[in-house]
């Protein structure tokens, strides 16, 4: 578990590394920021969050650091007004934003080359109100990194094939249980801390992770020598920063959010690097033809998932206009019932 932290913390959080101007001479207040790490204080989430603190002294906020083992926790204490500002990843950031939180919706960001897009789209001025849900704020969005299918078999490699099987779903969110269910296959309930161990000891088939997982979690355990990790993303994975507005200087979020995009192409290094760490032949490739299951299947489970008002709508139809802006011959672009 602490090589998972330790991995974890450096691809999701190195990403605000940098040497920051701190001639501020404006009055600054004081703010407690909660932080997840997995192995608190001395773990390199922490570690790295303290250069965001000094990015934050710029924008007129002096964060009074405190560091978690548990991501709901940090959730929690937010909610009751115990933080004012939390670093979380996007899926359990829904419950603050659901048009953010929508980001890691299955399919809908296929590519990096379209997260790019969408990440500086969601930077503009323009798209500030849609930043907030009352008081809180989304303060910023960096990438994840993709996440892949690690299967125990390499022949489940199809939407069909994958009727039957034992799919671990994050115990937080629905949506993935909903998909799992809509392919035939049987849901079992994992959490961040043991889903390596259920996928490694063969309590489930298939599990869902990015490439940084690979290695701390030594996922070819589960693996063996029958599996392998399907080269198709399911969903682009992000870590969100929230604030309580009102407890922050004026334009702290826009900065904020400008800022983390900022980083964007050295936390795509950070990502690419963890990707190559899989060995070529773990991976699996697919056929142009189960590419366009795959990516029907997600488009409805989507619109399930939005009528379910799980997914935001709003975020759907803007992440469909950013894919079919990039590559108009999409089948969904011309789609009755597209998003």
């Amino acid at each position: 578990m602490q090589k998972f932290a330790s991995a974890t913390g450096t691809f999701l959080f190195a990403i605000f590394a940098f040497t920051p101007d701190i001639g501020v001479s404006a009055e600054l207040v004081t703010r407690p920021f909660c932080i997840f790490d997995m192995i608190g204080k001395s773990g390199p989430v922490y570690g790295a969050m303290q250069d965001y603190r000094l990015a934050a002294i710029n924008w007129g906020a002096d964060l009074e650091m405190k560091s978690f083992i548990d991501e709901k926790v940090v959730a929690e204490e937010f909610k009751t007004d115990k933080c004012d500002i939390v670093a979380i990843s996007g899926v359990r950031g829904r419950i603050f934003n659901s048009f953010t939180g929508t980001l890691d919706s299955l399919g809908a960001i296929p590519s990096y080359k379209v997260l790019r897009v969408v990440l500086e789209k969601l930077t503009s001025p323009q798209l500030a109100p849609l930043m907030k849900n009352g008081d809180y704020e989304v303060a910023g969005i960096s990438p994840a990194g993709a996440a892949y299918m690690f299967v125990n078999d390499r022949s489940i490699d199809t939407v069909s094939a994958l009727s039957g099987k034992r799919i671990g779903v994050l115990d937080f969110d629905k949506s993935q249980t909903v998909m799992v269910e809509s392919v035939g296959a049987s849901p079992v309930t994992v959490t961040f801390a043991n889903v390596a161990g259920m996928f490694n000891n063969n309590a489930v088939d298939v599990i869902a992770a990015p490439a940084v997982a690979y290695q701390p979690l030594e996922l070819h355990k589960g693996l063996g020598s029958k599996g392998g990790v399907i080269n198709y993303s399911i969903v682009q994975s992000t870590l969100q920063i929230f604030i309580k507005s009102s407890r922050f200087p004026p334009g702290f979020g826009q900065k904020s959010r400008e800022y983390m995009y900022s980083q964007y192409d050295k936390n795509m290094r950070e990502i690419d690097n963890y990707t190559n760490s899989i060995e070529q032949e773990r991976w699996v490739e697919i056929s142009d033809a189960d590419k366009t299951s795959y990516q029907e299947m997600f488009r409805t489970t989507r619109l399930k998932l939005r009528d379910m008002k799980i997914y935001n709508g709003k975020m759907l139809t803007f992440l469909s206009r950013v894919r079919c802006s990039m590559e108009s011959a999409l089948p969904e672009c011309t789609s009755q019932d597209r998003e």
